[in-house]
Order: structure tokens, then C-alpha cells, then sequence
């Protein structure tokens, strides 16, 4: 019985001890497999928190993996962002954006340059360019004397000469001596208004303070040219014209004669007729306006009356009434007609023919010339009613001088 009783003790002692091992090397297993875990969960975690070379590349990299390479990598980005936008606002003229900005020259001149030497202009005094304005003058050669008179005054004056020919005739001035320093352009049957349209671009004749744009029937023995300019400079006219001699001129409004006190006027006053001008007026022919055949042109006014001048009406009828929106402040202020300095307007029927104005009434030239007065008639409605047109369509402009 005792014999019995130990070894089913004994058992249950090798039972117990057996069941220990099994707990303790479970227990083990399950350390080394947590152990195992932990790592392997912390290394993902880093594995996650430090971005690929490829993510770095698109975002900012954590402060303390920042490299030299990251920090020039910034710079050079950061770089390239301001010259993108500095680009962006940059203005470059039409048609010129393949270019480096310095190799752009969006102005010309009409000065002529010679074959050889140095191409650069010589130095003056001072290094200072001197002020230059420009005579455009439309000429046919039956009127050859009167525009040898005009272009005498202007070239001792230092002005660039420019002969719009509407004869077709050219060689028949090389005999005179200023003819081969002024530029000629040659157009049968062509007006002022379209040469300069054509030959007079604002970004050509930039170069020059004032440009004269004449026709050929004036007299000017009692005009001279650099007095004139002095004139316009001292009382900030930007458009302008010499006043008439009315009692030997062709006038078909008041304000463009002469009158006897002072320098310049920039009104006339009026009593009679439908239209009436006094000190209150404030719209053209009164006040703010120069008549076509002899008008003065500041380079700021000029550029904006080209914009102006339609290319298909020729005659530019209607042009003249609207002048006052290219003054560069109030019109009553900055046009202005200069009594001083005056011309005499022969008002000589040039145009509408090619034949001798001495012709026979009733012969073709006269008729060619009724022709063109109708049709500058025409083109006066054409343009008052594409600016009618123009002013109700554009709801950004407003109108500084509304009826």
C-alpha cells in the first residue's frame, strides 16, 4: 500500500515537472516572438517616416535629414519660381518674345546713315542728344516754288525733312540743294493723312519732339521755325497751328486767323450765326481746336492722333473735331493757335488731278476735284459715325468731354 501510494506520487511529481517545461518554454517562445514583433513594427514605423528619394524631391524634407544637396536643391527651386514670375510681368513688344530683351529695339528714327565708317552717330558737346522735330511735308511739282520757300525755313532749323510726293514726280527736285538729305516716298493720287498713316508710325518717329505735318500751299515769310517751338514749349501746347493772315488767306473758321495781341489764343468768340463761341465755350471749333492743313503735333499727341487716323478715309474730313481727346490735359489748355508765328493759307485746289490747275472750267480736273470734295464729305459722316459707334460699344472708356 505505501509502495503504491509513492509511485503515484512520483507520477504526479513528473506530471508537474513536465507541465512547468511546457509553460516555461511557451512562455519563452512567446518573449522571443514579441521581441521579434516589436522590432520588426518600430523598424516599419522608420521605414515610413523617412521618405524615398523620390518623395523628397516633392516636399520639404523633415529639419533633421535636411542634407547640403536638399538645401541647394531649395535654393536652385526657389531660384527658378522668381525668374518664372519676373518673366511673367515682363512686357515684351508683339512678336518679339524669342528674343533677349536687350537685342529688342521696338523704335526706329528716319535719320540716314552712312555706307561706311562707324555706324555710331557722332558725339556731341555735353554727350547729349540733341531735340529734333520733324517737317512731313505732301508736295506735287507744280507747286515746286512755294515748298522750296517752306523747307528753306526748316532746314536751318535743324529739322529732318520728309517729301510726300502725290504726283509720282520725284527726280525733278534733285536740283535743289536740300533735296538729297530729305527722305522721299512717292504715291500717285495720295493724301497726307495717308502717307502718314503709312510712313509716320508713332514708334518711327519717336525720336523727334514735334512733327509738322503741312500741306504745300502756305506761305511762310513771316514764319520762323525755331521761334515757333520755343513758343509751343513755353506754354505746353501739344497740338497747335500758325495763325492766319486773314486778310490774305483762305479761312474757313475763326479761330485759326491771327490776332494782334500776345503769342498764342486758345479760343475765338463768336456772335453771329448758328454757332455761338464766348469765354464759356468749352467744345471745338470754339475752344481746343486746329484746323488740318497746317497742324503741330507734341510726340505724345501724336501717338495718340495716328491710332486715330482711319486707314480707308483718306481725306481724314471729321479728324480735326476730335483732336482734343489727344491733348494730353484739358483742350481749352493745350491747343492752341500761335499768333506770333503766322503763315498765310493760299488754299490752292491741288488735289483730284494731275493736269495744270490753270485748266479750262469745266475740264476733267475740275470735275475730279468735285469728285473729291463729295467724297470727303462722305468720309466726314463715315467717321463721326464709327466714333458714335465706337464710344456706345466700349463700356470701359468714359468720355471726358460728353455733349
Amino acid at each position: 500500500m505505501k509502495l503504491a501510494n509513492r509511485g503515484f506520487l512520483l507520477a504526479e511529481s513528473l506530471s508537474r515537472r513536465l507541465c512547468f517545461r511546457h509553460l516555461l518554454s511557451a512562455a519563452v517562445f512567446l518573449c522571443i516572438l514579441f521581441f521579434i514583433m516589436t522590432s520588426f513594427i518600430t523598424y516599419d514605423y522608420k521605414e515610413s517616416t523617412i521618405s524615398s528619394p523620390r518623395e523628397v524631391s516633392a516636399r520639404e524634407p523633415p529639419k533633421s535629414i535636411r542634407t547640403p544637396e536638399s538645401k541647394l536643391k531649395e535654393t536652385t527651386m526657389s531660384i527658378q519660381i522668381t525668374h518664372s514670375n519676373s518673366c511673367k510681368t515682363r512686357c515684351n513688344p508683339s512678336g518679339s518674345e524669342p528674343l533677349p530683351k536687350g537685342i529688342v529695339r521696338r523704335t526706329s528714327d528716319l535719320e540716314m546713315r552712312p555706307l561706311w565708317g562707324s555706324p555710331h552717330s557722332p558725339k556731341r558737346k555735353g554727350n547729349k542728344k540733341a531735340s529734333k522735330s520733324l517737317l512731313a511735308i505732301t508736295v506735287g511739282i507744280n507747286q515746286k516754288q512755294l515748298v522750296d520757300q517752306i523747307v528753306k525755313k526748316f532746314f536751318s532749323s535743324d529739322f529732318v525733312l520728309m517729301v510726300f510726293h502725290y504726283d509720282g514726280v520725284v527726280n525733278e527736285w534733285r536740283d535743289l540743294f536740300w533735296s538729297d538729305v530729305a527722305l522721299h516716298v512717292s504715291a500717285i493720287n495720295q493724301t497726307k493723312w495717308w502717307f502718314a498713316k503709312r510712313f509716320l508710325h508713332p514708334d518711327v518717329v519717336s525720336e523727334y519732339d514735334y512733327i509738322f505735318l503741312w500741306d504745300e500751299d502756305l506761305g511762310v515769310e513771316h514764319f520762323n521755325p525755331k521761334r515757333y517751338l520755343s513758343i509751343i514749349r513755353r506754354e505746353g501746347l501739344d497740338i497747335s497751328q500758325p495763325g492766319l493772315d486773314s486778310s490774305r488767306s483762305l479761312v474757313h473758321h475763326q479761330i485759326t486767323t491771327r490776332q494782334g495781341k500776345g503769342d498764342v489764343h486758345r479760343r475765338t468768340y463768336l456772335s453771329r450765326g448758328r454757332r455761338r463761341c464766348n469765354e464759356n465755350s468749352t467744345a471745338p471749333p470754339c475752344t481746343g481746336w486746329v484746323e488740318m492743313m497746317a497742324p503741330v503735333f507734341s510726340r505724345d499727341a501724336w501717338r495718340c492722333a495716328w491710332h486715330m487716323i482711319q486707314n480707308d478715309l483718306i481725306h481724314a474730313w471729321g479728324l480735326d473735331m476730335k483732336l482734343g481727346y489727344c491733348a494730353q490735359d484739358d483742350r481749352s489748355k493745350t491747343i492752341g493757335v500761335v499768333d506770333s508765328e503766322y503763315i498765310i493759307h493760299k488754299g490752292l485746289p491741288t488735289l483730284g488731278g494731275l493736269a495744270d490747275s490753270r485748266g479750262p472750267s469745266g475740264s476733267s480736273t475740275d470735275r475730279e476735284r468735285l469728285a473729291v470734295r463729295r467724297r470727303s464729305y462722305t468720309e466726314q459722316d463715315i467717321f463721326k459715325r464709327r466714333w458714335q459707334k465706337a464710344a456706345t460699344e466700349d463700356k470701359c472708356w468714359t468720355d471726358p468731354y460728353p455733349d
